[in-house]
């Protein structure tokens, strides 16, 4: 096996405000029985080989061998697969336009936005063209409806000049993303920067629908929309393949490849940790591990408030792409822990006197980064010293970066409070998506350990139906 994520959760073992080792133990056998379900009897009913049950409805478990499959379509068929044809519509795209924006809410943008923040450079919309790799630079919007953020970014666009496109550098394009078409935040935008989009092509319908990608399913009223503008390459969300569970698919896999991320190294990270899943001891195993230590802790120690404490900015959008994810799938039925992402040292001056001192109602999982991009930035010398920095000057910002981490959990732990470390050996393509389906895998065997559907959003699905009754629909 090839390298993988590795996860430590000794820091979780405190007598009397933590676990013991033998109740992870303990729990190894159910943990088991519960993955070879995922990877065996959700798979046949899916495929319709067995009935699914009414408790199992919806299904959305197409997420678990989507990058084993896509990845071997291409092997086989390098021109007419799926990935052979987002590879080459996003060539096609990215040589056109210098600016594109991704329209998505939720699950349709969340995975792409934490993929551009981890593999991209850290300012990578500020490059010139050439350092960007004649990229497009990347904007996301349709998650919200702040009238001030869409009026910016259309301005930035130059929609508001009566001009049309002329350079690569002054062009623009569009992926619109929504399995159903229906969520009103993303539909709202596509029909307002589409008009932008129409004016600034001077009119010209042809060239509209080479701007424009869709994302959608199969069915419903983005495909609909999609298909009277003509848009000749329209991508699936699969169906089995719920939105939340949805960023190894085209979802994810269109902006990555207009920002130059390597997906086949994207998805065989997921399908590796897929084969360490399907393969290891529950010991062993770092999704049964991971989801064994946070169950516990909530259900043994009233841990209802997991804190994704992640150690590099880079992976900020990660640890929100997975609030999402725990907060949809698990907070059903007055369950599941409430998610919430930190970044440090940043946020150790904002809030860590509360997660320290405060209730004990927290989990605290820290990832953390071993190896960074860029070459170490020493802190330097200098001959008058008023910062009294000059005894550490030989030191780099990774020296420092590991005291914090090594001086935080000290205090955590002596302070009784469990913590769990994620290693990630480095922010690539390969380790994230190992990140990514490590945790879908986690969260739906957590699931079925409460009891409950980790797919469907009932919550989220009256929201809707509210919103759509205030505005007289």
């Amino acid at each position: 096996m090839t390298d993988l994520l590795r996860f430590d959760p000794s820091a979780s073992y405190l007598t009397g405000t933590g676990l013991e080792p033998s109740d992870v133990a303990s729990l190894g056998p159910q943990l088991e029985k519960l993955r070879d379900e995922i990877c065996d009897i959700d798979v046949k009913m899916l495929n319709g080989e067995i009935a699914t049950p009414d408790s199992k409805q919806p299904l959305d478990a197409g997420f678990y061998l989507l990058p084993e499959r896509l990845l071997a379509e291409y092997e086989a068929d390098r021109q007419g697969s799926e990935l052979a044809r987002i590879l080459a519509v996003t060539k096609q795209l990215m040589s056109e336009v210098d600016r594109v924006v991704v329209l998505g809410i939720g699950g349709s943008y969340m995975g792409a936005r934490a993929l551009m923040d981890a593999c991209c450079q850290p300012y990578f919309n500020e490059l010139s063209r050439g350092e960007r790799g004649s990229r497009p630079r990347i904007y996301f919007e349709g998650n919200n409806v702040d009238n001030d953020a869409s009026q910016g970014l259309l301005h930035l666009l130059g929609a508001h000049k009566p001009e049309g496109q002329g350079s690569v550098e002054d062009s623009w394009g569009l992926v619109v993303i929504s399995k159903s078409g229906g969520t009103l935040e993303t539909a709202t935008a596509f029909r307002q920067f589409l008009h932008a989009l129409e004016k600034t092509c001077g009119g010209n319908a042809d060239l509209v629908r080479q701007r424009v990608i869709p994302v959608t399913g199969t069915s419903g009223k983005l495909f609909d929309f999609a298909s009277q503008l003509g848009c000749q390459d329209i991508f699936p969300v699969p169906d089995g393949v719920g939105g939340r569970f949805s960023v190894l698919s085209a979802v994810g896999l269109v902006p990555a490849a207009l920002m130059g991320i390597n997906v086949m190294k994207l998805l065989q990270g997921a399908a590796d940790m897929n084969e360490h899943f399907r393969t290891s001891k529950a010991q062993d195993n770092i999704v049964l591990q991971y989801t064994a230590i946070n169950h516990l802790m909530e259900t043994k120690r009233g841990a209802c408030i997991r804190l994704m404490s992640v150690w590099s900015k880079a992976l900020e959008s990660a640890g929100m792409w997975y609030d999402q994810l725990l907060a949809e799938s698990l907070g059903k039925f007055e369950k599941g822990a409430m998610p919430l992402t930190t970044v440090n040292t940043r946020d150790l001056h904002s809030r860590h006197q509360q997660h320290q001192e405060g209730r004990r109602d927290k989990i605290i999982n820290n990832v953390i980064v071993e190896n960074y991009r860029f070459d170490p930035l020493v802190i330097g010398h200098r001959e008058s010293d008023p910062d009294q920095l000059n005894d550490i000057a030989d030191k780099s910002l990774p020296d420092v970066m590991s005291a914090a981490i090594a001086g935080t959990n000290e205090a955590l732990k002596d302070d009784g409070r469990a913590t769990t470390n994620l290693y990630m050996p480095r922010v690539d393509e390969y380790f994230m998506g190992q990140f990514f389906q490590m945790l879908m895998l986690a969260t739906v065997v957590e699931g079925r350990l409460l009891g409950i559907n980790p797919y469907g959003q009932p919550g989220v699905e009256a929201y809707k139906k509210n919103m759509n009754r205030n505005l007289g629909r």
